[in-house]
């Protein structure tokens, strides 16, 4: 029989394929009118009820704990976010520029737990901005920056999952169907009050129909299991495996965009990519160092 320690890491395998092919059934929902946004609410909503059905949640930690108002925010807009990018834009570059997350994460460790950076820290953050540099570098084009809402979306995505990340580990301590809950409440919430808010430019979802609600209903169903193989493979591995592990999401995600023609490879976007990975990689090593001479 498999041990708990493979389970965990197929858990991660398992959730990283998930959130890796999710922009093709997103970008099903946009073709049968489902703008991302909306996708996105209905997805985290029905998660949630299924949560509640499950068992009881302890709100009263919920809302009196501005952490968990925070970790609401943040997994919100990660998944708002990276739900629309993947839908609109080139699937490989978003992706890429969401797994710029580890950059973010050196300074966010510093600034809300007090983590100095060490000279490595910062040397991956470099790493890592150089390949947002080359990704970013359009021929033509001046300056490396985002060229379009998707790549916006994308870093803002990366962003708020390297936040994310942070707060929970604040929350370590939390019980999990508390952060789980939070998490879930704010991919529904935070997606419906920006898809309110633009109203103007995000149209109204059709009529429900079996053809779109079929989707949302199996995303749901998908999520939630992502999630919970998440909570076993991150209790059950050390922090190092767990990052290495999640960054198969960039090849299931560039191995079946450009499959099917969603996304396109060139020598540029190469080794940009191998910046940000190498980068990735060796804050995982990194993560690994110092848990072994805490261990020590």
């Amino acid at each position: 029989m498999a041990s708990v320690h493979t389970w965990a890491a197929l858990g991660l395998l398992f959730n990283a394929l998930v959130w890796g092919l999710s922009w093709w059934p997103l970008r099903e929902l946009q073709a049968l009118g489902v703008h991302p946004l909306w996708a996105t609410a209905f997805i985290f909503g029905v998660a949630w009820l299924g949560l509640q059905l499950a068992g009881r949640v302890p709100w009263t930690q919920l809302l009196r704990d501005p952490w968990m108002w925070c970790l609401m925010v943040a997994a919100g807009l990660t998944n708002a976010g990276f739900n629309w990018a993947v839908t609109t834009g080139d699937v490989v570059r978003v992706v890429l520029l969401f797994y710029v997350m580890p950059a973010w994460s050196v300074g966010l460790s510093w600034l809300l737990l007090r983590e100095v950076p060490s000279w490595a820290d910062l040397s991956r953050l470099v790493l890592a901005m150089v390949g947002v540099v080359v990704v970013l570098k359009e021929p033509g084009v001046a300056w490396p920056i985002p060229q379009n809402l998707a790549d916006w979306l994308g870093l803002g995505a990366g962003f708020c999952f390297a936040l994310t990340n942070v707060t929970l580990r604040k929350l370590r301590d939390a019980p999990d169907r508390a952060r789980v809950s939070a998490m879930f409440v704010g991919g529904a919430a935070s997606a419906l009050l920006l898809a309110l808010l633009m109203s103007s430019s995000v149209p109204w979802p059709p009529a429900l129909e079996t053809s779109w609600v079929i989707y949302v209903l199996a995303l749901a169903v998908l999520f939630w299991l992502s999630n919970q193989a998440l909570q076993l493979g991150a209790t059950q591995l050390p922090p190092h495996i767990t990052a290495l592990l999640m960054l198969t999401e960039v090849v299931f995600a560039s191995v079946s965009s450009v499959w099917w023609g969603a996304a396109e490879w060139s020598t540029r976007t190469w080794v940009g990519a191998s910046l940000i990975v190498v980068a990735s990689v060796w804050a995982a090593c990194g993560t690994r160092s110092k848990a072994s001479k805490a261990e020590a």
